[in-house]
């Protein structure tokens, strides 16, 4: 989330397999952008916000259980993780045994009318655009960035070093402290992290966007 940097997380697996360790990761930066083989990659626990790459609402995250884990004790114990929750006319009838998969592991109050709804709509444009192709288009984008600063002297990790999808560049000396607030009262948005500017276009950025970014980033600097 700071620089970008991709992780071979099929070698990480097999690598935390060897040594006895389970593999928990966290995909919020990256998953719906770029492809990821769980069968592959074969984590214990695998966890993502909905609200970035996923396109959802706030408030709600996804969570992978390996089958290994599907017997686990949950975090949170609530009646409708529980066996026989769907059945309305029984609540009474309170069961020890959870439901079966990782639905143990659900949230409390997980029918969540207004949110639910978003993030399956969200979802359903993830898999029609397809993580490989956000990955090829913004892949792109950032590339021609990344070409663009660099001839006003930013810097990034190499790009063979960092997920297609995520820029992360360092600003020359001289530049501006406030450059992202400059860029923002021109309507466009990066994000400050430490020392770097985060630049992570996603498929509806167009080259005129990029063009429009290069030559506000040019105008600041001057």
């Amino acid at each position: 989330w700071i620089d970008g940097g991709a992780l071979d997380l099929v070698a990480i697996g097999r690598a935390a397999r060897a040594a006895g360790a389970a593999l928990v990761l966290d995909l919020t930066q990256s998953l719906g952008a770029v492809p990821f083989d769980a069968a592959a990659v074969d984590p214990d626990f695998a966890v993502a916000a909905g609200y970035k790459w996923l396109l959802g609402p706030y408030s709600l995250g996804w969570l992978y259980v390996a089958p290994r884990w599907r017997e686990g004790q949950p975090l949170e114990h609530n009646w409708i993780a529980r066996a026989g929750s769907g059945n309305f006319a029984g609540l009474t009838d309170y069961q020890d045994d959870y439901q079966t998969g990782a639905r143990r592991f659900d949230v409390g109050e997980r029918s969540n009318f207004a949110l639910m709804p978003v993030a399956s709509a969200a979802l359903d444009v993830v898999l029609e655009i397809t993580p490989e192709r956000v990955a090829e288009i913004a892949g792109a984008r950032a590339r021609a960035i990344a070409a663009g600063l660099g001839a006003l002297g930013f810097t990034a990790e190499p790009e063979e070093l960092r997920s297609p999808h995520y820029l992360s560049m360092r600003a020359p000396d001289g530049a501006p402290d406030d450059l992202t607030a400059r860029l923002a009262a021109d309507k466009i948005y990066v994000s400050q992290r430490g020392p770097r500017m985060r630049i992570t276009p996603h498929v509806h950025v167009s080259d005129h966007d990029v063009a429009r970014f290069l030559a506000a980033v040019t105008s600041a600097l001057a």
